[in-house]
C-alpha cells in the first residue's frame, strides 16, 4: 500500500526543538522573565493577604457575597463547604488555589476584555485573533507546560501563567459576541443623540453585552479551575499537588480529599459568577454596581432605553 511517508518524512518534532531551544530562549527568556514580574506581584500579594485572613471572617465575608448574587441557598452551600475544607485541614491549600484563579481571571479580564471589543468592532482583527484563539482552545493543557517551563522555569507564577494562557480564549469570544449582538437600531439612537464611539461603546454596547460577558468570565473560571490543578506538575502548589502528591504515593484518601476541595471551590466560585451574569436572580444590586463600573460617562440628561421589540 502506498505511503507518503515511505518516501518523505519531515522532522518536524526536531525543527520545533531547535527553533525553540536555539532561538526564542536564548533570545526572549528575559524578556519573559520580566513579563512575568506584574503577575508575580499579584499572586504574592493575593496568597500571602487570603493565607493571613481568618478563616471565619474569610467564609463570612464569601457567604455574604454568595447571598447577595446568587441566593441564600447557595450562601448555606458556601459556608457548610468552606467548613467542610477547614476540618479536613485543606484550607492553606485552598486559599493558595484562590489566589492562583483570582490572579489568573485577573488578568485575563485585563487582556481580554480589550481583545474582545477590538474583535467586535474590526472584522479584520477578528479573523486575525481567530485561528489563534481556536489554537489556545484545542491544544491539550499539558502541551503548555513544556515551553512554559523553558520560558518562565516552575513554581507558581509559571503556573499562573499557563493557566492565564489556557482560560482566556472563552472571555475574549463571549466579549465579542456580546458586543455584536447589542440592536442596531440602539447604537443608531446613540449616535443619533451625539453620541461619541466611546461613549456608544461604554453607554450602550458593554451594558447590553454584559450578561455574555460574565457567561465568558464563568467559563474562564472554570477553566482556570481545571488549568491551576494541572499546573501543581511544574510546581504550582495548592488543590493540585494535593492531588498529585496522592496520586504519586498511590494514597487514595488524599487524592479524595484534594479531589472534593476542589470540587467544592468550583461549585461556589460557578454559582456566584453564574448569579452576577442572571439578572433574574432575587437581588439585583450588584449586577447593577458592576454595570455602574461599566459608565464612566454619561450621556448627560439624554438615556437611551431598550424597549421591547413588538
Amino acid at each position: 500500500m502506498f505511503s507518503p511517508s515511505d518516501y518523505l518524512t519531515l522532522p518536524l518534532a526536531n525543527w520545533i526543538e531547535t527553533f525553540v531551544r536555539g532561538w526564542v530562549v536564548p533570545n526572549f527568556r528575559p524578556f519573559f522573565r520580566a513579563a512575568q514580574e506584574p503577575v508575580t506581584f499579584v499572586l504574592q500579594a493575593l496568597d500571602a493577604f487570603l493565607n493571613a485572613v481568618p478563616m471565619l471572617v474569610f467564609t463570612a465575608v464569601l457567604v455574604l457575597i454568595a447571598w447577595r448574587t446568587a441566593g441564600r441557598g447557595v450562601a448555606i452551600f458556601t459556608a457548610l463547604a468552606f467548613v467542610l475544607i477547614d476540618v479536613i485541614g485543606l484550607w492553606s491549600e485552598t486559599m493558595t488555589t484562590l489566589s492562583m484563579i483570582i490572579t489568573a481571571l485577573f488578568f485575563c479580564v485585563l487582556l481580554g476584555v480589550p481583545l474582545g471589543i477590538l474583535s467586535a468592532r474590526s472584522d479584520r482583527f477578528a479573523s486575525m485573533v481567530r485561528p489563534a484563539l481556536d489554537i489556545m482552545q484545542t491544544i491539550p493543557s499539558f502541551v503548555y507546560l513544556v515551553p512554559i517551563v523553558m520560558l518562565f522555569g516552575v513554581g507558581m507564577v509559571p503556573g499562573v501563567i499557563a493557566t492565564i494562557i489556557f482560560a482566556l480564549p472563552p472571555i475574549i469570544r463571549l466579549t465579542d459576541l456580546g458586543i455584536r449582538n447589542v440592536r442596531g437600531d440602539l447604537i443608531e439612537a446613540a449616535k443619533a443623540f451625539g453620541s461619541t464611539p466611546r461613549q456608544v461603546l461604554w453607554e450602550v454596547q458593554l451594558p447590553l453585552a454584559l450578561r455574555t460577558i460574565m457567561a465568558g468570565l464563568n467559563q474562564t473560571l472554570m477553566l482556570a479551575l481545571s488549568m491551576a490543578v494541572i499546573a501543581a506538575l511544574i510546581g504550582a502548589g495548592g488543590l493540585g499537588l494535593t492531588v498529585y502528591t496522592g496520586l504519586g504515593r498511590l494514597d487514595v484518601g488524599t487524592a479524595t480529599v484534594g479531589g472534593i476541595g476542589i470540587v467544592l471551590l468550583a461549585i461556589v466560585l460557578d454559582r456566584i459568577t453564574q448569579g452576577l451574569a442572571d439578572p433574574g436572580r432575587p437581588r439585583g444590586s450588584t449586577r447593577a454596581t458592576l454595570a455602574r463600573l461599566l459608565r464612566p460617562m454619561a450621556f448627560g440628561s439624554r438615556t437611551i432605553k431598550s424597549e421591547p421589540a413588538e
